[in-house]
């Protein structure tokens, strides 16, 4: 659907893309993967022409529609939320609303068998195929899934846009995307503002997709579950690899291997071929051999070892200072935003050493409770530090407390104090600014490269209680491990607010789960969690995108005898088609779990544990005939449609 043939792209004598050709086919599920810098948001502004290449060429198949979630967005609030999903379907709006005239005008007659009459009676009933064939019926259905799914609740649907924060914008972005089903979605970062439960259910969404797919992430999991292809953008170059993340890992280590013994093999033939050209080439008899050798070198084909970028992070955090065993106390902690309570009495007692991950919902009081703690807002309550407890705060958006003015050697300058010992060069070197790198402005650096001076800015006093809110916004995936490394390592208490699994797995000891104002304590890690909440089910999850929300039906103006029978007939064909809707939907899911559960029974172990069950091959057996029940009955719907509409 997309050629790029030759592209290359340089911003004055610093080159992004050099000569680099790829397409993207219908079925393709891409991973762009590569450091911070190195051009994966740039290469989704060139596919979408919001970029121009200095040389080469972009084809796009005519009528492909691209449908492409930017890392920063300039919204427009001008809507209710349920009316900016209703503006994607435009068209069948459109058509709807001719409908209506139609209908109107209709009932306003009673020429009936005037050409005329006939005329419109064969309009409407065009128009009410054109909004069926659409799919102008179950737009709302649809919208409903789609904002449940990302976490929106009833409550939230006829609010204005204005009313969300930027987080939320960006799912009605999302929301918005998913909704027009492109032919080609192109998502930068798309789980920088969801929650755990929310991540999950996209996943499964773009999963099902039929669809194209090009996928900016840092989430190692969630790539892994979707893509089936792995474009690595390095030195100007994309190398691409017909494999998820995990395996793209284990290939491209393999690959340079090979290159590396094949470089060492021609190395070896060249300087033997060469050893005998000398030996030869002054020898009459021998001299037309030499020549040949040579002509063979010139022909040979020079062997090229993938270049791999190994520049990463290096860094640690200070000893923490020696404090109290007690690190920090809260008591009956409440907090209100108007008439919205968020927190209602919290208790909690934090101690030293403990590394402890605030999980949950968007808008559960994760971020509230951690600004309470460091003190930037009003609350109900009485919080209390430990003997000597030293903290450092990193905030969500902590990348925008930089200015912007400054270069990245002034921003780290002004951090430092007197009594820190420190080369200003060196401790920027180590997050991966050197040269002319530290006289860039923060104005022009990418998310991750701002990421990385906020957390260099942390380091610059020794402190003995992190609280740390969406640390790996922006981050590459290596920059992540490096930063979960420190952290591991880090001898001081850590409270951590983060969506990514991968990041989180075997980083706490302690979950706190945010839900309903109150907090829950769960031992051990987020697979502990995620395991005790039983979130991998698919059923579970599912119920978190159901919703109650019932669009209000307009009153049919229709009065007509004559047109009747068909309104009728018409009527009772949406019925059934929701019922199949319906019911497919049913069927999936649970050939999903089915799926699922023969995949850990694969497992000799899994075996074991599940077959001690009670019932377990009597459950099973039920799940399978509830999938044959549930297909005889779609089977008998769909026979049911065609007779009726064969009427």
């Amino acid at each position: 659907m997309i050629s790029v043939d030759n592209l290359s792209l340089y911003f004055g004598a610093q080159s992004v893309f050099n000569q680099v050709s790829f397409m993207i086919n219908q079925n393709d599920k891409i991973g762009l993967v590569g450091k911070n810098g190195s051009g994966k948001s740039t290469l989704l502004k060139l596919l979408t022409n919001n970029l121009s290449p200095n040389d080469g060429k972009i084809s796009i198949l005519k009528n492909t529609v691209i449908g492409y979630l930017e890392q920063d967005i300039d919204f427009e609030d001008k809507y209710t939320l349920i009316e900016e999903m209703r503006k994607v379907f435009s068209d069948i709006e459109l058509y709807k609303s001719d409908f209506e005239k139609l209908n109107k005008e209709i009932a306003e007659r009673d020429d009936y068998e005037s050409p005329e009459y006939i005329e419109l009676l064969n309009n409407l009933s065009s128009t009410e195929e054109r909004i069926r064939m659409e799919g102008g019926y179950d737009t709302d259905i649809k919208i409903n899934r789609i904002l449940m799914g990302l976490g929106f609740k009833e409550s939230d649907f006829h609010k204005h846009t204005s009313e969300f924060s930027g987080g939320w914008r960006m799912r009605i972005e999302l929301a918005k995307i998913l909704l027009k089903k492109p032919d080609i979605i192109l998502l930068d970062e798309p789980t920088n503002h969801l929650d755990i439960v929310s991540i999950v259910w996209l996943e499964k969404w773009l999963q099902a997709y039929t669809g194209a797919i090009v996928l900016v992430s840092h989430d190692r999991k969630f790539l892994d579950s979707i893509i089936n292809r792995t474009m690595e953008l390095s030195f100007s170059h994309i190398n691409d690899y017909k494999a998820n993340y995990s395996k793209y890992l284990f290939l491209r280590k393999d690959r340079q291997e090979k290159q590396i013994q094949a470089k060492k093999n021609q190395d070896k033939y060249i300087a033997q071929t060469k050893m005998l050209i000398n030996k030869f080439r002054a020898k009459k008899n021998k001299a037309a051999f030499a020549q040949t050798l040579i002509k063979k070198l010139e022909r040979l084909e020079p062997i090229e070892v993938e270049k791999e970028d190994v520049t990463k992070l290096n860094f640690r955090f200070p000893p923490a200072p020696h404090s109290g065993k007690v690190t920090f106390k809260m008591k009956n902690i409440s907090k209100n935003y108007g008439s919205l309570e968020v927190l209602k009495k919290i208790n909690l007692e934090i101690n030293r050493g403990e590394k402890i991950a605030f999980v949950g919902k968007n808008g559960e009081g994760k971020t509230t409770l951690a600004k309470i703690i460091v003190d930037q807002i009003e609350y109900d309550g009485r919080t209390q530090f430990g003997y000597n407890v030293q903290f450092g705060y990193y905030a969500q958006n902590q990348v925008d407390f930089l200015d912007a003015d400054k270069t990245v050697l002034q921003t780290i300058e002004d951090a430092m104090t007197a009594d820190i010992n420190l080369k200003v060069r060196d401790v920027l070197g180590s997050f991966l600014f050197s040269n002319d790198d530290v006289d860039k402005k923060i104005s022009v650096l990418s998310g991750g490269e701002r990421a990385r001076v906020s957390l260099c800015k942390l380091l610059l006093s020794p402190v003995n209680f992190l609280i740390m809110d969406e640390p790996t916004n922006h981050l590459d995936i290596i920059s992540k491990d490096i930063l979960k490394k420190a952290l591991i390592a880090f001898d001081g208490t850590l409270i951590i607010i983060s969506h990514d699994r991968d990041f989180l797995q075997g980083l706490s000891n302690k979950i706190y789960e945010f839900k309903n104002q109150n907090i829950k304590e769960f031992l051990g890690d987020v697979n502990t969690f995620l395991k005790n909440k039983e979130l991998e089910n698919l059923d579970d999850l599912n119920l978190a995108g159901v919703s109650t929300y019932k669009p209000k039906k307009k009153a049919d103006s229709i009065q007509k005898i004559s047109y009747h029978e068909r309104k009728e007939r018409d009527r009772n064909i949406r019925k059934l088609e929701k019922k199949i809707s319906k019911i497919e939907n049913e069927i999936t899911q649970l050939e999903l779990a089915q799926k699922e559960l023969d995949l850990k029974l694969s497992n000799p172990e899994q075996f074991k544990e599940l077959t001690k069950q009670k019932d377990f091959f009597k459950n099973y057996e039920s799940e399978k005939l509830k999938i044959q029940e549930k297909e005889k009955k779609w089977e008998f719907l769909v026979s049911e449609l065609n007779d009726l509409k064969n009427m």
